[in-house]
């Protein structure tokens, strides 16, 4: 059987009346305002289930982003990395997103959320919650001494649900693997490395949160998982889930804080044009030469590009000088760019008009 991976948002477009369906770094001891998580050695304690989420329940978080192009809503996870609100985590979480909620469960209370940067290479987000004190911060174990056959267990939030954390249990199936996982809501695509296979059952939903050791300790955070594309079901198949090991996302996270940009770290507030895409074959439409761009499956009402001209069904050729050939790669050229940065947009409409636009970029929470 072919699988496929996929990042594991849940989410739903829901038009006007939008509802939720569904080494480690150290600067964290300089860089964050409040008490940081404990950073530990892997742990042989074994805890009972109940004590296993009694321990990492509070120290969770529900990420709800708005969609503002499908006035719809997307639902992940998120681990508490300091008291004062620093939450970590997937890019692809909060991708596309135009404003973001997070709830501490915790207390129980929700919060806006500011992007303070991301990874996309690395499937990495750091998310300041606004007003926070006092959180509980989540215990992170050395990802480097995790071994296959290891009892594990992915909790978040299973199919946007929100609440008491899903619960899946497993082993550590694989080290050191490399995939390719699709974001189905935004057609993007990125190619990971170093991951931590496991059997636990991951959901949508439950990328961004802890997969813990059975001590109660974070070993890494979901951010993928597989399903057939055979066409049948086969539920004898063996669930394929994926983490990020905690070490390398909090090295990235720490790079973040710290304020360091590099070719793949993004930090500060992101560029944005206004846009949902989907891939699209050009086949020389318009007179451009045959070829991939982006088709614009919507655009937010009142942004750069629809100030522009761009509607739905529009496709887009090049931007700041560059060609567009996928999403992800116009997720790049505006993540290199800053709001207020003045680009050129190049698009063929739905008649097989070529326009040419300069627009301003706005601000918007993710790429």
């Amino acid at each position: 059987m072919t699988n496929k991976f996929t990042r594991a948002r849940a989410g739903v477009a829901a038009f006007l009346t939008a509802s939720l369906l569904g080494g480690v770094g150290i600067g964290w001891a300089t860089a964050a305002t409040g008490a940081g998580p404990t950073i530990v050695n892997t742990s042989s304690k074994t805890l009972s289930l109940s004590a296993l989420q009694a321990a990492v329940d509070p120290a969770v978080v529900d990420v709800t982003s708005s969609l503002g192009y499908q006035q719809a809503t997307a639902a992940g996870t998120g681990i508490v990395l300091t008291s004062s609100g620093e939450i970590l985590t997937n890019n692809h979480v909060i991708e596309g997103a135009t404003s973001i909620k997070v709830t501490d469960l915790g207390n129980d209370r929700t919060y806006t959320a500011r992007v303070v940067g991301y990874d996309p290479s690395a499937d990495v987000a750091v998310l300041q919650l606004q007003g926070a004190s006092g959180l509980r911060t989540a215990t992170l174990a050395n990802s480097k001494s995790v071994t296959v056959g290891q009892s594990v267990v992915a909790l978040g939030n299973a199919g946007g649900r929100g609440g008491t954390p899903s619960v899946a249990s497993g082993t550590i199936t694989a080290l050191d693997q490399s995939i390719t996982a699709s974001n189905e809501g935004t057609g993007t695509s990125e190619h990971l490395e170093g991951l931590l296979e496991t059997d636990a059952d991951v959901q949508a939903g439950d990328s961004g949160g802890p997969l813990v050791d059975m001590a109660g300790q974070v070993i890494g955070m979901d951010t993928a998982g597989s399903s057939g594309t055979t066409g049948a079901t086969d539920e004898s198949s063996t669930p394929q889930g994926y983490a990020i090991p905690v070490d390398e996302a909090v090295a990235v996270a720490d790079q973040i804080e710290q304020g360091r940009s590099s070719a793949t770290v993004h930090v500060g507030a992101t560029a944005m044009l206004g846009v949902e895409v989907t891939s699209e074959s050009t086949g020389g439409f318009g007179g451009s030469a045959a070829g991939v761009a982006v088709a614009v499956a919507g655009v937010v009402p009142g942004s750069p590009a629809s100030k522009a001209g761009l509607a739905t069904g529009d496709v887009i050729t090049r931007v700041a000088g560059r060609a567009v050939t996928s999403p992800t790669v116009l997720s790049a050229i505006l993540a290199s760019h800053r709001p207020g940065s003045k680009v050129s947009v190049t698009w063929t409409d739905t008649v097989g008009q070529q326009h040419t636009a300069t627009v301003t970029l706005t601000s918007g929470p993710a790429a």
